[in-house]
């Protein structure tokens, strides 16, 4: 018998719930990371280390409460029980927002890679062009439906696994002892070091809400949410961790410190250069399928919140597949305009603002989901153990340290972000009380 939170007809099974989770957070930072960690050498697992568990801490945290409240809305929705409509609003302004930022992102990081392999991509007309092509077919893949964005997932998920996964298991057993030595480059403490790395590493993790949020889609959601947010981030983390592990190990140190695709420089050093342009398509590919899963939580998100009153009713409506078409347009007109914002030389201040407000407001959602996790939830199906607690009051911690480890400057644009939508919220208030 299904559970009363079931949809009448489930789009999204185990295996494309564990996609969007995986596939969310695998994108196009871990491309990067070797070379950002370069100067560290091994000392850097120091970070991943430290980042594992608290992503892990924090994937616990988001399926025991997927599993107490298996609501649409993800963050959105564990904040609203926990704390009212006011945290509710808060988490749901400001994670949209900051979806769409990274949208933008992952837009302009995706038309890099792709310039790697088709040179017309990369002129300053082409670059553009691909970004934007990117965006709209993954908004494309979405307005057909969220089975249709939850297939597009799978498939791009699978397809970035398969050569990481190759890397680590063919490369791993043939490295040199050598390549592990000296463990510390950077001549720094080891504490500096873990604390280093931890603030890089970090943004590699991000995303293990995924599955929640699009929750009323996903069959047997008090059973299966849970599942997929646990194996989709245990398989990032291992990989994630591995892969960049490897690929430091086989470049060499100032090689790698300079290098815009460490991976592909990787393969082309073992396996030739086709191994090189094969990787770096599996780059591309990791920043679609990231594109096209937080494409997906463009939509979902707020109509989860305009459902609830929370958001205005505009982003609830929905068209015969169940897609809320206009919001997520809404998301990807406004992740366009920071995308060609990012190829006019006068306004690239303007990206990076986007960037920092993105991730700033990426961890609040965690840091008060765990204080829901601590504090309960209303209308929730079970109640937290003290093993659950204790997990949830470790990445409360974790999560505080990130968020402030982000510094005053993107703290004081992200009260700004609140405080921006803030007058909707009063309106709505009002608007429900006349």
């Amino acid at each position: 018998m299904a559970a009363p939170n079931d949809p009448p007809r489930a789009a999204l099974g185990l295996a494309t719930a564990i996609a969007i989770v995986a596939g969310n957070m695998i994108g196009s930072g871990l491309f990067l990371l070797p070379a950002s960690l370069a100067p560290y050498g091994p000392a850097a697992l120091l970070g991943w280390g430290a980042s594992a568990l608290g992503g892990l801490a924090l994937a616990t945290v988001f399926a025991d409460l997927a599993r107490r409240l298996p609501r649409s809305g993800g963050p959105y929705a564990f904040a609203r029980a926990a704390f009212g409509d006011g945290a509710g609003f808060a988490i749901a302004w400001s994670y949209w927002v900051s979806i769409w930022c990274a949208n933008a992102a992952i837009a302009v990081a995706f038309a890099g890679y792709f310039g790697s392999l088709f040179a017309p991509a990369a002129t300053p007309g082409g670059a553009p062009v691909a970004a934007l092509g990117a965006l709209w077919a993954c908004t494309l893949a979405n307005a057909l439906g969220v089975r249709s964005a939850g297939f597009v997932q799978l498939v791009t998920t699978v397809l970035k696994l398969l050569p990481l996964l190759a890397l680590v298991v063919l490369a791993a057993p043939e490295l040199p002892h050598a390549a592990w030595q000296p463990f510390n480059r950077s001549g720094e403490g080891l504490w500096s070091v873990a604390l280093g790395t931890t603030a890089l590493t970090l943004w590699a993790f991000l995303g293990v809400e995924s599955a929640t949020v699009v929750a009323q889609d996903v069959g047997h959601p008090r059973r299966n949410l849970p599942r997929a947010t646990l194996v989709g981030s245990s398989i990032a983390i291992v990989v994630t961790v591995l892969a960049c592990s490897v690929a430091g190990a086989i470049v060499p140190p100032d090689a790698l410190a300079a290098s815009g695709a460490p991976f592909a420089d990787a393969a082309s050093r073992l396996w030739g250069a086709k191994a090189g342009t094969l990787f770096a398509a599996t780059a591309a590919i990791a920043c679609f399928g990231a594109l096209n899963g937080w494409v997906l939580m463009q939509g979902q998100l707020p109509l989860a919140a305009a459902r609830d009153g929370v958001l205005p009713a505009w982003f609830a409506r929905v068209d015969e597949r169940g897609t809320p078409l206009q919001g997520l347009v809404a998301g990807s007109v406004l992740a366009s305009m920071l995308v060609l914002a990012n190829y006019q030389d006068d306004l690239v201040g303007l990206f990076t603002f986007s960037i920092l407000l993105s991730t700033a407001a990426c961890l609040l959602p965690y840091v008060v989901c765990s204080a829901a996790a601590l504090h309960g939830l209303r209308d929730a199906g079970a109640h937290p153990t003290r093993g659950s607690r204790a997990i949830a009051a470790f990445a409360l911690v974790f999560s505080l340290a990130a968020l402030l480890g982000t510094g005053a400057h993107a703290l004081s644009w992200g009260a700004v972000l609140v405080a921006a939508g803030w007058p909707i919220h009063l309106h709505l208030r009002r608007a429900s009380r006349g």
